[in-house]
């Protein structure tokens, strides 16, 4: 396997490593926390945690601005969409963005009605990672550039 060209944050490679053990503990495989982080690095093609670690570590986000096109997730759903506000807060450790989506999506999990969005907003940090989460651990808004 290659190597991603865009690395998750590290809390989201945690995250990601938390569901397979889970997952993989619901079908009777019960496997560490280390051996799952090993298993997420070589599923994103390193050869192990700690050079993914260091990877997504020392990879820098891009800035992000007005008008620029980006993907990620929204409440577990894919997107992509173009940036129409970016504001600094914090000293400029976190930023509060709008996302105008080039699809919409449904943010209700329910078979009775629908919830479209077609512009998202969130507060997220240097990564590109909101600090709220869903119930499972998720971020709220992931952001990519």
């Amino acid at each position: 396997m290659s190597k991603s060209n865009t690395l998750p944050s590290r809390d989201a490679l945690k995250g990601q490593a938390k569901r397979l053990r889970a997952a993989l503990a619901a079908e009777g495989d019960l496997i560490t926390h280390s051996d799952a982080l090993e298993l997420i690095a070589k599923q994103h093609g390193y050869r192990d945690w700690n050079t993914l670690h260091a990877t997504a570590d020392s990879t820098d986000a891009k800035p992000l601005a007005v008008g620029a096109t980006v993907t990620g997730r929204y409440l577990g759903h894919a997107f992509s969409g173009r940036l129409v506000t970016v504001s600094e807060l914090g000293g400029g450790s976190r930023r509060k963005v709008a996302i105008q989506l080039d699809q919409p999506i449904d943010v209700v999990r329910s078979e009775h009605f629908t919830g479209l969005r077609r512009r998202v907003t969130g507060v997220i940090d240097k990564a590109g990672v909101s600090a709220g989460k869903t119930s499972d651990g998720t971020p709220h808004l992931i952001v990519q550039s």
